[in-house]
């Protein structure tokens, strides 16, 4: 009974916290923008599938390849 009862306190800690904040929720959407550019948009343009472009459907053996055969 206690552990639901101490969740239940930190729900509703957090729960108030982020209701009550005005300047808090324009930081936390800055935040979750910044982060959706870094790993979604970085990730399309700057990042490229490697394997998919060398392995060509066999993935595993040419990892292998260049590990055992540096």
């Amino acid at each position: 009974m206690s552990k639901n009862n101490f969740f239940n306190k930190v729900f509703h800690l957090y729960y108030d916290g982020f209701r009550s904040m005005t300047l808090g929720k324009t930081l936390w959407a800055i935040i979750l923008i910044k982060l959706f550019i870094i790993f979604v948009v970085l990730k399309l343009f700057f990042f490229p599938d490697f394997l998919k472009q060398h392995a060509d459907g066999h993935e595993a053996e040419y990892v292998a390849t260049k590990l055992l055969n540096p």
